[in-house]
């Protein structure tokens, strides 16, 4: 058998060719003219040498280039790998090295770092631009121009025969150690998990309108909102950057019953003063993930709004759905729900052996059809984490009479920060390598809106100095917006056990 990510696409497309699949801003793009612009993209890229099994980077945010380029490369068999687009010239040569990405498609907006990785990576040989301005075909000396590649293209009318084992998408996530690690997303991994979101888990129908503002590049807003909603007929409204104002407004204007966002943008939406002035009376269905979402957040949501706020937790590595509260049964506010249908939980203590107990905290592990495949190039580390099919979340929970699981520690030192994921050991590698500093640890602080806040602690070499804003601009320089400190303390020495180690739990004390 085979099975290819596009058909998600491609059948809609037959069934409501003239229906809207995406808005952003004025432009309206029908079912028909999104997949034809996939295809002839697709076209294009094969001729550039893109082949069946090649990566493609994508570097772009919430614009219809990113869906167009995105089933594009499925046309041509190929695997997609979607990049932050906050991320700098470092990080992107980095992961367009560790992907062994043959091209990179990036965003007008973020063109300079993009430049600057892809100059750097030897193995990936074409800049594909992407412009805002539909009319401007022009791009720099070196470049492709997207809108071009589209406009030149010989449309790929068949899907590759790809098998459901095959890689479709490689999600790039970060260990509490070491540098990001693609994980690696079949074929069936992703159709199942959207057709799961979009069928079982809220369902969806060609009358959805869904509103995206997480990003797409993310596995919670690329599964269940571009992938479920455009494999249901319904339409997607697009929301480049999360602003509560703009969110509103756009709910408001196209009558969005769809919403699906991490607990700051309900937060933001909630306690917002001009929320009143605006009319959401069409949402239907909500849905939350990415961190833990304030019980009492979610209840005033939901009695402000008259919705039901489902709640579910996941990770890159399923997929990313792996547990969700049940429109069919009571939810239970701060609980991650039930295992998914196909996908089993397990809870595991420090010595591997099973927690039968109920409330009893132990390691989750997953095992299903929404696992991934494995780590990109990484045997020993896919060894370590997935056993007996097993894959070991290195997250900690519960679960209770009924079944309903409910996360009580996350992975250690890891910080949520506005429901992206930043891992301590890459922002300490950067502060290490400040000529000043000579100890360093970060952790994550309490913040009202973002969850956590990243804070870094240092230590200064003898007879240098730096003060709070050296450190903070030094760090802004290296990293994505969202993983830099905004708060940097400083001591003599940092506090260590018996080996050296630092002890993080005093620094958090």
């Amino acid at each position: 058998m085979s099975l290819n990510l596009g058909v998600l696409l491609r059948e809609s497309a037959k069934k409501y060719p003239d229906r809207v699949a995406m808005v952003v801003g004025e432009t309206k793009l029908t079912y028909a003219t999104l997949h034809t612009y996939a295809q002839k993209l697709a076209g294009s890229l094969k001729k550039l040498g893109v082949e069946r099994g090649q990566h493609v980077a994508l570097m772009l945010p919430n614009v219809p280039h990113f869906t167009i380029a995105y089933f594009a490369v499925h046309y041509c068999g190929g695997v997609v790998v979607p990049l932050n687009v906050l991320l700098k010239g470092d990080e992107v040569q980095y992961h367009l090295e560790d992907s062994d990405a043959v091209a990179l498609i990036a965003w007008e907006g973020f063109l300079e770092e993009a430049q600057k990785g892809f100059a750097r990576a030897d193995v990936c040989k074409d800049l594909v631009l992407a412009k805002a301005d539909p009319a401007d075909v022009t791009a720099p000396e070196g470049m492709h121009n997207m809108t071009a590649l589209i406009g030149m293209g010989e449309a790929v009318t068949e899907l590759p025969a790809t098998d459901p084992d095959d890689t479709a998408v490689m999600l790039y996530t970060s260990g509490t150690t070491g540098k990001p690690k693609g994980a690696e997303l079949t074929q069936f991994n992703m159709f199942y998990n959207a057709e799961y979101a979009g069928n079982r888990l809220m369902p969806l129908t060609e009358n959805t309108v869904a509103l995206a503002t997480l990003p797409l590049f993310h596995s919670f807003g690329q599964t269940v909102i571009q992938n479920a909603v455009l494999g249901s007929g319904g339409t997607v409204v697009l929301l480049p950057r999360f602003d509560p104002v703009a969110a509103m407004g756009l709910m408001q204007q196209h009558a969005v019953t769809l919403f699906a966002g991490v607990p700051t943008m309900y937060f933001a939406i909630l306690n917002h003063p001009e929320a009143s002035n605006y009319d959401l009376s069409s949402l239907e269905l909500c849905v939350s993930g990415g961190s833990a979402m304030p019980v009492e957040v979610m209840k005033a949501f939901d009695e402000k709004y008259g919705v039901n706020i489902l709640e579910g937790y996941g990770l890159s590595e399923t997929s990313p759905v792996a547990s969700f509260n049940q429109l069919d049964q009571p939810k239970k506010a701060g609980s991650i729900g039930l295992p998914i249908w196909g996908v089993e939980f397990r809870l595991v203590d420090s010595d591997g052996n099973v927690v039968t107990e109920t409330d009893k905290p132990g390691e989750i592990c997953i095992r299903g059809h929404n696992v991934m495949k494995g780590y990109y190039k990484r045997p020993e580390v896919n060894a370590a984490q997935v056993k007996d099919g097993w894959f070991h979340t290195g997250d900690v929970g519960t679960r209770d009479d009924d079944g309903f699981y409910y996360i009580v520690d996350r992975k250690k030192d890891m910080i949520i920060r506005g429901g992206f994921n930043v891992y301590p050991r890459e922002i300490e590698e950067v502060l290490y390598a400040h000529p000043a500093v000579i100890e360093a640890a970060v952790i994550g602080i309490p913040h009202e809106s973002h969850g956590e806040e990243v804070k870094a602690i240092v230590a200064l070499r003898a007879g240098q100095s730096a003060t709070e804003e050296d450190i903070i601009t030094y760090c802004k320089e290296k990293l994505a917006a969202y993983k830099y400190p905004r708060v940097v303390a400083f001591m003599d020495e940092l506090p260590k056990g018996p080996t050296g180690k630092i002890l993080k739990r005093e620094l958090r004390s």
